[in-house]
């Protein structure tokens, strides 16, 4: 339609993307319980209201498709007939076609149109035919109806006016501004794209003569709700859609004042000036509440992403013939929005691994005395500063022996390297570049990609990711991320005059030891400490600088996955929370930083990589 605006279109794509999203995991928890009315009602619901904003753009292919599911599940509400699986399949493939329209929308292009074959595949064959079935099969699904009517409905919606046709006369009852219900809406739905549902109630505003019987009038007595849904009007917070990069911007705004902060709390210890003490003091809190506030605008649970993984991991199961079951624990975990959408395609390329590579066969866990259904464990939990997410499945697990020798086959390490390697080492070659156990690139895992590109976007985030395998009993990655990318708590450190940035959630602890106690192992330096060798790294030796004599080292225990490691450094400054800002292109990539930061005495301190400082190290 002429009226539609990009504003209108826009909120349009939103709306169906969230829909879109619920629908996969609504979906395969209906195929898991087909007698689940709540779960049925709600994929109903939304493949109707996907079809309801596609008819009001004038999207033809997505309301055609919609409309054949939504006919379908149609007839199964009405108790006319049952889901099969092969209706489940149809349903599920649909979901990529109309995420394909979306896209095809967003980019402005003429959205595709789904085979005629899946519109067929919905159909349920109904034993009978009835005559509203007739009627609506008589108008095509993408009829609209004409401005005036559309007009005359947006009336009643906002209850500014009732239709002018001779059966719109208004309720007596129902005063002009009260909002319409559920059901009422969905009737006026229905109309705005010319299809009816079953099981819709006409509004008493607009209702006319029919050649269909009324369906029947719901149990739920209405005057008692009509209160309760005003007092929850009355109380409902209200909400307002806000650009991301409007976020974005302050946050950075946010990040420089705590930057002007952190100048303020150093020039205080030098002044030493009772008055600007306390303004710094109240300055100080101040900036902590607003930053803390700023960084609840972005968060967003993790299930934005998790909601996709149940339709994922139906797909992957069904290519492969195999049993799996789905566990989503702490979908409401918060994390930044930047985050969520980055951790969405390593953890897809994850959840299809576990399932390819992890989970047995059916008749292959049967001989081994599992059960023939394999479980998949995707949870999340916040810790401290950071998120942790698990991917836990019940499968073959993986042989550290059969990496080594495929490491050894494919000339990633030496062999001499390989003999050095121990149990948790081998079952980390999966992040070598290049490193697959597979014969042949297919499309379920990867798709040729390793797990080398999924641990470098994890470290882009700032996070670590861990393996843990037990061979037949299943495999455990573990990733953690830090809550936002925006701010970091960070342990400040000196090597001669630069200063550099630990984050804060990687440190353990800060100890003193005599340079005599030093021992060396394998051309490096280790520490014996509680009955545990604790391998060093200098600092400055690290950084190419000449290292210098001192009789007591000062060294920074930081934590790699399950292992730990010291840092020598020359002194610690303390505790400071940095903005982030990336590094400049020409140094972009370099094994052991992460990025910069501007400190509280005015200068540049790099922030170093704990992960990459290890590995570069020794």
């Amino acid at each position: 339609m002429s009226a539609v605006t990009p504003e209108i279109a826009a909120d349009f794509l939103i709306e169906a993307q969230e829909i879109l999203d619920r629908l996969g995991e609504q979906l395969v928890a209906l195929e898991q319980d087909v007698a689940d009315t709540a779960q049925l009602n709600a994929v109903f619901r939304g493949f109707h209201t996907l079809k309801g904003g596609a008819g009001f753009l004038g999207i033809t292919a997505m309301v055609n498709l919609c409309h054949a599911a939504e006919e379908a599940l149609g007839s199964v509400r009405a108790g006319q007939a049952t889901l099969e699986p092969h209706h489940f399949d149809a349903a599920q493939q649909s979901l990529d076609w109309l995420q394909q329209m979306l896209d095809a929308v967003a980019d402005g292009d003429d959205p595709p149109h789904a085979p005629q074959s899946l519109i067929d595949q919905f159909d349920v064959h109904a034993p009978a035919a009835v005559a509203v079935a007739t009627a609506a099969a008589a108008k095509p699904p993408s009829d609209m109806i004409d401005d005036d009517e559309f007009e005359a409905l947006l009336d009643q919606l906002h209850g500014k006016g009732a239709p002018t046709t001779p059966a719109a006369a208004p309720a007596p009852a129902k005063p002009a501004p009260d909002l319409i219900d559920d059901d009422e809406f969905e009737a006026l739905l229905d109309q705005l794209h010319g299809a009816a549902a079953p099981g819709a109630i006409t509004p008493p505003a607009a209702a006319g003569p029919s050649p269909a019987p009324a369906p029947p009038a719901p149990p739920a007595p209405k005057p008692a709700a009509r209160p309760a849904a005003a007092r929850a009007n009355g109380e409902a917070e209200q909400t307002i859609r806000v650009d991301t990069k409007r976020l974005d911007a302050i946050v950075n705004l946010v990040g420089e004042l705590v930057l002007s902060r952190n100048r303020l709390k150093t020039l205080r210890a030098r002044i030493r000036d009772e008055e600007l003490d306390r303004a710094v003091s109240s300055l100080d809190i101040a900036t902590a509440r607003l930053q803390s506030a700023v960084m609840r605008t972005r968060m967003q649970p993790v299930g934005k992403v998790f909601s996709r993984f149940p339709k994922v991991a139906r797909d992957v199961a069904r290519s492969l013939q195999k049993e799996v079951d789905l566990q989503l624990v702490g979908a409401d975990t918060e994390l930044d929005r930047n985050l969520v959408e980055a951790l969405a395609d390593p953890l897809v390329h994850l959840v299809r691994n576990a399932i390819d590579h992890g989970i047995e066969l059916p008749s292959l866990r049967e001989a081994g005395g599992k059960p023939r259904q394999g479980h998949v464990r995707l949870s999340a939990q916040q810790e401290g500063d950071y998120v942790t997410i698990e991917i836990r499945d019940d499968g073959a697990g993986i042989d550290p022996e059969r990496l080594r020798a495929k490491a050894l086959e494919k000339g990633l390490i030496d062999p001499e390297a390989a003999a050095r390697l121990t149990h948790d080492e081998c079952l980390h070659l999966i992040f070598l570049p290049g490193f697959s156990t597979k014969a042949e690139v297919t499309d379920i895992s990867g798709r040729g990609v390793g797990m080398d590109v999924v641990q470098s976007r994890i470290r882009e985030l700032s996070g670590q990711i861990q393996i843990h395998s037990e061979l037949g009993r299943g495999s455990r990655i573990v990733i953690r991320v830090p809550l936002t990318l925006a701010i970091l708590p960070t342990l400040l450190v000196q090597a001669g005059d630069p200063v550099y940035a630990l984050p804060l959630a990687r440190v353990m602890e800060v100890l003193h030891a005599p340079a005599t106690s030093l021992r060396w192992f394998d051309g490096q330096p280790v520490l014996d400490r509680q009955s545990t060798t604790l391998p060093l790294i200098e600092l400055r030796r690290w950084l190419g600088t000449e290292p210098i004599s001192t009789p007591l080292l000062t060294i920074v225990v930081l934590q790699m996955g399950d292992q730990r490691f010291g840092l020598i450094v020359d002194q610690v400054r303390g505790r400071e929370e940095v903005v982030i800002k990336p590094l400049p292109r020409a140094v972009r990539g370099l094994r052991g930083y992460a990025g910069a930061t501007l400190i509280g005495d005015g200068r540049m301190a790099l922030i170093l990589d704990v992960d990459g400082l290890r590995e570069a190290g020794g």
